[in-house]
């Protein structure tokens, strides 16, 4: 499930921030193909923060993913480098994503919703033999 929307990123940047960065044939509209890969990026970028710490899919969006899926997006249409403000935000995105997968913010969960379940495991390795060992060191083998 998407994080934001078409709507969500108008209601945020307004309708001719949208239709500068995302009406690639000229048209007078922001392009729905365009504006759906901005998305998607976004919603991989968002998953694979999210991924470090929570099963997926969530079973619903907290309501903190929005907005930052739309400065993500943002970001991603204004390809030729985006304003301050936008460059900012996205920044504040990535930033607040890998505070999740590090565990310093949870995701919130409404009443009466089911909580995210958070990836439980262990990391595993494997070696070979140590090769210098105090005994291969003192010559005894």
């Amino acid at each position: 499930m998407p994080y934001a929307t078409l709507d969500d990123l108008v209601e945020r940047a307004g309708i001719a921030e949208i239709r500068q960065i995302a009406d690639r044939d000229r048209d007078g509209t922001p392009d729905p193909d365009v504006v759906a890969a901005a998305l998607r990026d976004a919603d991989d970028a968002i998953d694979g923060y999210l991924g470090a710490r929570y099963d997926l899919p969530l079973p619903s969006v907290p309501p903190q993913l929005r907005p930052w899926a739309v400065s993500i997006a943002r970001y991603v249409l204004h390809r030729n480098g985006g304003p301050e403000h936008v460059v900012r935000d996205y920044k504040d995105a990535i930033a607040a994503l890998k505070d999740v997968a590090r565990g310093l913010i949870a995701l919130p969960v409404a009443s009466g919703e089911t909580a995210p379940t958070a990836v439980t495991g262990q990391t595993m390795a494997a070696h070979p033999p140590q090769v210098f060992t105090p005994t291969k060191l003192a010559g005894w083998n």
